[in-house]
């Protein structure tokens, strides 16, 4: 059984089926070029993590969380190295699922493939969220702009656990009371419900199932009116950062009255690790557009990395007007930094807080149409591998989508948006996505090399033997350097003198689980270094695979506690129908 839990797909066969052969109903249209592949790049990575997580991971970081955008970058450009040669190998739709099946084996295949379910229809319910909110605010400033009421009631904009836990709590929230206490009551339930989030995912769905070209032209369209007012944010920001002298912003007191970058020290940083990792998520969901693409093997890469650089290049520099003009610690809460730095008690230029406004709906919109496109296309490689049943991989007759695939999508968006909140959705699906960026590096490691082809993507080889080893042992005297007692602390797990645990705030485990994280870390850098002696494994994917590992050391017990539940659910379901349906079963 464990021979069979994981056999693999030759490449071959693979690109057999991917190809433009019919797939219950015709084959999908290539039409995408590598603007257009950019374009979808810069629409899936500049979106809810510009306009609403990264006021939180500014709260978490203080100014010093520029650096963790510089080590996540660094972590995602060694992976879309990884994800390049894959889709140059294989440049089929599947994206790490495709990749996973061709080197890892079925079992991590499916894995993979059920936890990408996280980072795409997951999370487009936060971004769905995000929308709603900036949709809401746009028009009361609309409203206000034409003297006339265009809010929508709070019960109608907000989720129903949003306002729930928020009562709970105590808040003292103005539309979060009116909502609970105004709210229509039909058989005893309070009619709570985020209607714009519901409606803008019903219209996304509708379009990606209309066809690639419909979704091209518009996600094109929506990527360059982002762009524009993403760069007057930060003209006008930087401006005024400077004109007003806020530049003190960068380095505030911490807790001793020491001016600082880090005010909370490199672990603050890393708390921010969710919201910082969320931004760069939808690179790689423009490997899951290969089957459209006019010349996959040489524009897939090209498309992903273009449009990650364009982006780090825009996070940094948002990153730094927010913290220059305002301090760090006003963030706590605010779901629209952006528009929030503009605000009269702050930067005060309210025509800039429309812009904002208009900038992030266009931007959140290009994001859901991204995502949306990526999941059925998921769910039809596996479906066309037997994992999933046959309807998954239907293709309409005219539209030449995965219709069946595109509908099931909408309605695994739509119907959470009902009863979850955006926090629990951003931890869900940031680790996730990079426990896929984990496996897509280490499979790079298992395909064998191959000899260099003109017009195709061939990711650098630079032996590792040793300067890998080299990499790891440096780091380590360098943790040492900075805390003598660090790896011993690791392995203390007596938290008797930590005053959140002891009075109950948080559990043994919530405190255990970065020591646990750590420990599993070091641990899998040093058997990495000594394999890759003996195996003379690429730098360039080690060093995805070892900062993805250390990105995932920020997460938390509740992070690995759903993430681990998830996966329960998904090997469940593989065992009871994927492994006795599989094509390869069936050979």
């Amino acid at each position: 059984m464990s021979n069979s839990l994981f056999r693999t797909k030759k490449i071959e066969n693979i690109l057999a089926e991917g190809s433009d052969d019919p797939h219950g109903g015709g084959g999908l249209k290539r039409v995408l070029s590598l603007r257009d592949l950019t374009f979808f790049g810069i629409a899936a990575i500049l979106g809810a993590g510009s306009f609403s997580s990264l006021g939180g991971a500014v709260f978490h970081g203080g100014p010093g969380v520029v650096i963790l955008f510089i080590i996540t970058a660094i972590a995602c450009a060694f992976t879309a190295f990884c994800y390049s040669e894959f889709a140059s190998r294989i440049p089929v739709a599947g994206s790490a699922y495709t990749y996973a099946y061709a080197s890892f084996g079925e079992l991590f295949a499916w894995i993979i493939g059920w936890a990408l379910i996280m980072e795409y229809s997951i999370g487009n319910i936060y971004v769905a969220f995000s929308w709603s909110d900036y949709f809401t605010s746009f028009l009361d400033k609309l409203g206000e702009l034409m003297h006339t009421n265009l809010h929508i009631p709070d019960y109608f904009s907000n989720s129903y656990s949003e306002v729930k836990n928020a009562i709970k709590e105590g808040t003292t929230n103005s539309g979060m009371l009116y909502a609970w206490n105004n709210a229509p009551v039909i058989g005893g339930l309070r009619m709570i419900l985020d209607i714009p989030a519901l409606v803008i995912n019903l219209l996304i769905t509708y379009l990606v199932y209309r066809g690639i070209k419909e979704s091209r032209n518009f996600s094109n369209i929506m990527v360059i009116l982002k762009l524009l007012v993403v760069l007057l944010i930060i003209v006008v920001g930087g401006y005024l950062v400077f004109s007003n002298g806020l530049t003190f912003n960068w380095t505030p007191p911490d807790d001793s009255g020491t001016k600082s970058f880090m005010p909370n020290g490199f672990s603050g940083v890393m708390a921010a690790v969710s919201g910082v990792f969320f931004a760069y998520i939808g690179f790689d969901a423009v490997s899951v557009l290969a089957e459209e693409s006019k010349n996959p093997q040489r524009d897939l890469p090209k498309g992903m990395i273009l449009s990650l650089v364009i982006c780090t290049v825009v996070y940094i520099l948002l990153t730094l007007v927010l913290t220059g003009a305002v301090n760090y610690r006003k963030f706590d809460g605010v779901g629209d930094p952006l528009a929030f730095i503009f605000e009269k008690d702050n930067l005060n230029v309210g025509w800039m807080q429309f812009f904002v406004s208009i900038a992030a709906v266009v931007a959140m919109t290009s994001v859901l149409l991204v995502f949306q496109m990526g999941q059925p296309r998921i769910w039809m490689s596996m479906s066309r591998d037997g994992l999933m049943p046959p309807v998954f991989q239907k293709i309409h007759a005219k539209y030449k989508t995965p219709s069946f695939a595109t509908i099931i999508t909408g309605i695994v968006v739509g119907l959470p948006i009902l009863f979850t909140d955006k926090t629990f959705v951003l931890d869900f699906t940031s680790i996730a996505t990079l426990f896929a960026f984990v496996l897509v590096c280490g499979g790079v490691l298992l395909i064998p090399r191959r000899e260099k082809q003109q017009g195709r993507f061939h990711i650098p080889f630079i032996n590792g033997q040793f300067v890998f080893p080299l990499i790891v042992a440096g780091a380590i005297v360098m943790a040492a350097s900075l805390s003598k007692t660090y790896f011993t602390d690791m392995f203390n797990f007596d938290f008797s003198g930590n005053e959140d645990y002891t009075s109950g705030k948080i559990s043994f485990m919530d405190a255990a689980t970065p020591n646990i994280s750590l420990i599993i870390f070091w641990l899998s850098a040093v058997i990495l270094a000594v394999i890759t002696i003996v195996k003379k494994y690429s730098l360039i994917p080690l060093m995805g695979l070892i900062t993805c590992m250390y990105l995932l050391t920020g997460m938390t017990k509740s992070n690995w506690a759903w993430f681990l539940g998830w996966l329960g659910i998904g090997l469940i379901i593989y065992f009871l129908y994927g492994y006795r349906k599989s094509k390869l079963a069936n050979k």
